[in-house]
């Protein structure tokens, strides 16, 4: 579902000094314009021109809105071909999803409840929320039906907190006027009232309309007798209207000139054009702007309400693009199985704008591709804010004009934290009270309180489902805890009162200071006195409280990295696959349950990754609109401090799970210099068991792409790796000397992907183990063939990788061609007497090839007598040498005990069995006692690992 800013007013940058003249009455900035909704008369601007939504961020603009069609029947007509242009519109946000997410295919209504008056003024408290109320539910079409005595209605007040979609339910209707799916008005005038609150001069209802849509003027002079208009009054909460008779003029004449908001409430009284119907929509703490005598209907947006609107969203939402359909109807299985089992999360999703963050999040975690432009979590998140708060103003008549995110920031984001801080994620009223009523100082700060109760509580905050819960209150969703904690601390707020006090005496002293000191300086001059001197300690305070503020962020460059590196934390699930359980939930016992059945402390590992993505200078922009601004300054300094604990940090070994946290961290950072400073410590790479994602691979490629010294050892076993992820990887993959990729389903198509690697000219892999991947004859082809123009690799592995026979005479028909290979494993391939005859004859004439390992195959008696008299090349077949035990065994035991989880135990107790019965012949036959007591000590290896098969402990 699209968010709320395109319907807010576009500012088009040109390149002309002046676009409209000064006769117009519309004293508007020379830099820009405000444009509402909908287009000015494009054949005045230059063909170079940009539409920036009032959050600045990119739109695309259509072909049809630039070479509009001239031959249209009528302005009707032009101005729904202008609007559906405008509206069609997508975000940056939508297009990075595809083109395929236009407001048409992917809309879901959602519920819209008549009101009253007596329900509106009805006191509600914070816990009501959640409690359902009997009221008819009507739709879109029956906004303007008589109500129930029969009268017509001529206004609509549509209204609803923040993130419910009334913005996007206006953009459908309109659209759907302008494709002709409604035709009870002739004529729609979207107005912004927020466009109109920056036009101070009066001006004529007729002439802002013109002005705003040239296409109409033939319509204006009749427009006051048609009674098919349709007004369309968006975001009233800008407009602070006063229906007070002896405070507003009466206005009748379209063509008279008033200030807007005289216009607007004649236009809603019906004293300007009787005859027209008007659509308000504005959040519930404007309600009041209007009388109820006034308003012929109230309707309340309440989002989706109902579980099934939430499955039919996701489905529509998840089933467009190009990813794979069976993938994308296992991804809503498993949100709507979800969503039926666990409460919170449907309680979240009532609202539109948590349904719109679920599936970007969902997209983020698999539909990432490596050739796409970088997109981090914290991006998504900061993205989320702007499209629902970017420009917003708490409060319009409020004196400070503090934006609603900001007031957020220090509020929300203060409780946020300090459940952060104490491992809490449920709050009681007590907590609220003391975060949102501590800095309260008079009656303008508690009507603040009050509008952010009545609009945007709900969309942060929301009352526990839990039994025996019900009283406390959660975040909407978990990671919006962190995200906004995270907010806090970077923006400084998490001052101590001494701090804050510093900083405005600071200030003070430091304007006086300047003035003091210039005096000073006249009148030294003439009176030369020493004492003059002491004045210039002035200038030491602003110094002095730098230094403190300085401290502080040091403090945040302290707080992020031991929140990254907390030990209780060492071992938990990535941060990626803790949200995606989150949202797609978990098969079996719960994530949040350890081993006694107790619930497990809360875990804030994406508190200090949303710390870091927010220093990145995209998102700071991001923050910049909506008045959250982090300095540039303010970011170096937290940057530096975090550099130098974060190497102290990162140089111990850290567990596979935690090391994806940091990359992930790194990567949300989107510094390369910064990145780069850190990523040389690392001397290896083990991931080993962390399911790697399309998302994680291209973190692990972004974050060590650029690293210039080789990695010792690069582990990726039992990580779940497809031909894509090798691909992705494969960047680093080259540049390490030992790695390792057992245990991943690789096939033939992963094996191209590994050739290309081996062949790349900057290859320094040494050593390569692919054991317990089915690789087939046609792997084993590929990985022959890059043998052949290899020059780094030494030691291959190709244990139980299903190579047969077949597999075995490719890699003897190629071996000749490479001249740098030390070591073969081809142990446990089905590879019969014959196959492996021909292997080692051909790694016998092999000039560096020293060991073949050909134990656990179907090797006959005759073949391992066969076999074990080549003596040009050590040949690992069995664990005895005629009658005393292998020089090898230890190497051999312990390949088995490494890789004997994945393989089948039936025959590996056959195999064992077989080399048991070797051991106790060899032990029979040779009279060393020495030599006794040898395969004695292999006997009691071999029989303890049968006993630990059997019990299945493998």
């Amino acid at each position: 579902m699209l968010c709320r800013c395109s319907l807010y007013p576009v500012r088009i940058l040109r390149r002309r000094k002046r676009l409209f003249p000064e006769t117009d009455g519309l004293h508007l900035p020379q830099k820009y314009m405000y444009h509402s909704l909908c287009t000015k008369e494009f054949r005045r601007l230059s063909p170079r021109v940009f539409l920036i939504s009032k959050s600045h961020g990119l739109f695309w603009c259509p072909p049809a809105l630039r070479c509009m069609s001239e031959a249209a029947t009528g302005p009707i007509e032009h101005h729904r071909q202008r609007l559906s242009a405008w509206f069609s519109c997508l975000p940056s946000e939508e297009r990075h999803f595809g083109p395929s997410f236009a407001l048409d295919s992917i809309h879901v209504d959602p519920v819209i409840n008549e009101s009253t008056v007596e329900e509106i003024l009805s006191p509600k408290s914070d816990h009501s929320l959640l409690t359902p109320l009997n009221r008819r539910i009507i739709t879109v079409a029956e906004l303007f039906h008589p109500d129930s005595s029969g009268k017509p209605v001529r206004n609509v007040v549509l209204y609803g907190t923040v993130g419910t979609g009334k913005s996007t339910l206006i953009r459908k209707m309109i659209l759907d006027w302008c494709n002709g799916r409604r035709n009870e008005f002739q004529l729609i005038i979207p107005l912004s009232c927020e466009d109109l609150s920056q036009v101070t001069a009066p001006v004529a209802l007729s002439r802002l309309i013109m002005r705003k849509y040239l296409h109409l003027r033939e319509l204006l002079p009749n427009l006051s007798h048609n009674p098919g208009v349709l007004f369309i009054l968006n975001n009233l909460e800008w407009m602070n209207l006063d229906f007070r008779m002896a405070n507003t003029e009466l206005c009748s004449d379209p063509n008279e000139p008033f200030p807007p908001s005289t216009l607007l409430v004649n236009l809603i009284r019906g004293y300007l054009l009787p005859e027209a119907s008007v659509l308000v929509t504005t959040r519930p703490s404007a309600l009041n702007r209007i009388p109820g005598k006034y308003v012929g209907r109230y309707a309340e947006i309440c989002g989706f309400s109902d579980m099934e609107l939430q499955k039919m969203y996701f489905h529509v939402r998840l089933g467009h693009g190009d990813a794979d359909p069976r993938e994308t109807e296992n991804l809503a299985e498993m949100l709507s199985r979800n969503l039926e089992h666990h409460s919170q999360l449907s309680a979240a999703c009532f609202l539109p704008s948590y349904c719109w963050l679920t599936c970007a999040t969902l997209h983020l975690l698999y539909y990432t591709k490596s050739g796409d432009p970088p997109t981090t979590l914290t991006g998504i998140y900061t993205s989320f804010m702007r499209l629902n708060f970017a420009g917003e103003i708490l409060d319009i008549t409020h004196p400070s004009k503090i934006s609603l995110m900001r007031y957020v920031a220090r509020t929300v984001g203060k409780l946020a934290y300090e459940g952060c801080r104490s491992r809490r994620t449920c709050f009681t009223d007590a907590d609220l009270n003391r975060c949102f009523q501590g800095d309260l100082g008079s009656e303008e700060d508690l009507n603040l309180l009050s509008v952010f109760r009545t609009d945007a509580f709900r969309f942060f905050l929301t009352p526990c489902v839990q039994p025996g819960q019900e009283n406390l209150f959660v975040f909407t969703i978990p990671a919006m805890q962190e995200y906004l904690a995270a907010l806090y601390v970077v923006l400084g707020e998490n001052k101590t009162t001494l701090q804050r006090l510093g900083k405005e005496v600071s200030e003070i002293i430091s304007k006086a200071g300047e003035d003091v000191v210039a005096v000073v300086n006249v009148l030294s001059k003439f009176l030369p006195l020493r004492v003059f001197a002491l004045f210039n300690l002035l200038r030491v305070v602003p110094r002095l409280f730098g230094r403190v503020s300085g401290q502080n962020r040091e403090n945040i460059a302290q707080t992020m990295t031991a929140e990254m590196f907390r030990e209780e934390d060492a071992y938990n699930d990535d941060v990626l696959d803790q949200i995606n359980s989150s949202i797609l939930g978990v098969e079996g016992p719960s994530l949040l349950q350890d081993s006694d059945g107790g619930h497990k402390p809360e875990a804030f590992e994406l508190f200090p990754i949303f710390m870091a993505g927010l220093l990145s200078h995209q998102n700071r922009a991001l923050l910049d609109q909506l008045g959250c601004s982090i300095m540039k300054v303010s970011a170096f300094e937290i940057t530096t401090a975090l550099k130098k604990h974060l190497l102290r940090s990162s140089l111990r070994r850290l567990p596979p799970s935690e090391l994806m946290d940091f990359l992930f961290f790194l990567y949300e950072f989107q510094n390369e210099g910064f990145t780069a400073g850190l990523v040389t410590s690392l001397q290896d790479l083990d991931l080993s068991n962390v399911r790697m994602t399309p998302l994680k691979c291209t973190v692990v490629a972004t974050v060590m792409g650029g690293i210039k010294k080789p990695l010792l050892e690069v582990n990726l076993g039992s990580c779940h790796l497809d031909p894509d992820a090798i691909h992705t990887l494969s960047q680093v993959l080259r540049k390490c000397q030992t790695l390792n990729l057992q245990m991943n389903s690789l096939g033939p198509d992963s094996c191209r992907e590994i050739k290309d690697v081996l062949l790349h000219p900057d290859c320094a892999i040494t050593n390569l183990r692919l054991c317990n991947n089915p690789l087939t004859a046609e792997g084993a082809r590929l990985v022959a063939e890059a043998l052949e123009g290899n020059r780094s690799l030494t030691h291959l592995s190709l244990l139980h990788t299903d190579l047969g026979d077949d597999g075995a005479d490719i890699l003897a028909s190629h071996l000749g061609r490479n001249k740098h290979l030390q070591e073969l494993n081809l142990a446990y391939n089905g590879i019969h007497d014959e196959a492996a005859l021909k292997l080692v004859e051909e790694g016998a004439r092999h000039p560096t090839l020293g060991r073949i390992h050909i134990y656990f195959n179907e090797l006959s008696d005759s073949g391992l007598r066969a076999l074990q008299s080549l003596g040009d090349v050590r040949v690992l077949v069995s664990l005895t040498e005629g009658a005393d035990a292998s020089r090898h065994w230890a190497l051999i035991l312990r390949e088995l005990r490494a890789n004997a989880g994945g393989w089948d135990h039936e025959k590996i107790r056959a195999h064992l069995t077989l080399l048991l019965r070797d051991l106790q012949s060899s032990r029979e036959l040779t009279g060393n006692l020495f030599r006794k007591v040898r395969i004695l000590r292999v006997e009691r290896k071999v029989k303890s690992m049968l006993n630990r098969i059997q019990q299945g402990k493998f």
